[in-house]
């Protein structure tokens, strides 16, 4: 008996989300975006919203939900009704960095579906423009002239800006205060005004402030220069070799989403990926577009778990913790 009620349950829930994918969506998705409206991870969920809504006849609604380096709005989207009507926006600090520095009440792997990955950049080392430096090797010699009295935005606890600032420290021998705030957006405000002194930024973020000429760029995180900015030296160029560290960005549903469900959601997101609109957008912010396979829920899903793999050692043989 006990063998028939758990067959006649699964096949109810068989029923339940087909027949949930064949009317889905019939009114707006919640796109939860871990950071505030205006920095990088925002700018990007905004693009993506804004074309995908016109794929799913429904609108797809950006919420910011702030805090804890990006866990709160994580553990949100983990914690969501599987239904489709949740979808989170995230990359390597928020899916895999914050989960290696503190015991989180969610497991992103297991809590979690993948539904594509959306796009990839380097990070790139900035700073106000009242630093004297024209380099990165004086940037190194100003920081090690003013030791513990240059301070470095991030946007959050465990995030790559945070992980890649200590990196920076261990691998020049310089010493500086690290500032989290709630998302790059509030952090490249307290650059701009000269409240902090350097950042290591997303591409996303910072490049229209270094058009602008309102920041000094140094280098970018990455063994190549950056097809947006190509007079931007690389950090092996530059005199740091080695300091890389990409970001990437991807798209996440509760567990139990039906597969169905997902797969409208990732169809949306690749037409989206697809538009040359959308690719000039991304690109001109210094995002480079995934190969199609990384864009499948399943491509994205292994590479989720290859870059947990490969992080959470080194953060965890680093001793890096989160205060809080």
């Amino acid at each position: 008996m006990r063998k028939l009620l758990r067959a006649l349950y699964c096949a109810a829930l068989f029923v339940a989300a087909t027949a949930l994918a064949q009317t889905y969506p019939t009114h707006a998705i919640t796109l939860i975006v871990p950071f505030s409206a205006g920095g990088p991870t925002d700018t990007i969920a905004r693009i993506m919203a804004e074309r995908m809504s016109r794929s799913l006849g429904e609108s797809v609604i950006v919420e910011n939900v702030t805090g804890a380096g990006g866990s709160i709005a994580v553990g949100k989207v983990a914690r969501a009704v599987p239904d489709g009507y949740t979808l989170g926006i995230g990359h390597i600090g928020t899916h895999v960095m914050i989960e290696a520095m503190q015991q989180q009440p969610f497991d992103v792997l297991r809590d979690l579906e993948p539904v594509g990955m959306i796009a990839i950049n380097p990070q790139i080392i900035v700073s106000k423009p009242g630093v004297p430096a024209t380099n990165l090797k004086e940037l190194v010699a100003w920081i090690k002239a003013n030791e513990n009295k240059v301070s470095q935005g991030t946007g959050g606890m465990g995030t790559p800006a945070h992980i890649t600032g200590i990196y920076f420290q261990n691998m020049t021998g310089t010493k500086f205060e690290i500032v989290h705030y709630r998302g790059a957006a509030p952090a490249m405000q307290d650059l701009l005004a000269g409240h902090t002194d350097i950042m290591i930024d997303q591409a996303a973020n910072s490049l229209p402030q270094v058009r602008a000429g309102k920041v000094k760029a140094y280098a970018v995180t990455a063994p190549t220069r950056l097809a947006a900015a190509p007079d931007i030296p690389t950090v092996d160029e530059a005199g740091v070799p080695g300091l890389h560290l990409a970001v990437w960005h991807g798209f996440w549903v509760p567990k139990a989403t039906p597969k169905a469900v997902i797969a409208k959601l990732n169809a949306a997101m690749v037409e989206a990926l697809a538009d040359p609109a959308v690719q000039k957008r991304l690109v001109d912010l210094g995002q480079d577009i995934p190969a199609r396979d990384m864009q499948t829920p399943e491509g994205f899903g292994a590479f989720h778990k290859a870059q947990t793999d490969k992080w959470w050692p080194i953060i965890k043989s680093a001793g890096i913790k989160s205060e809080g």
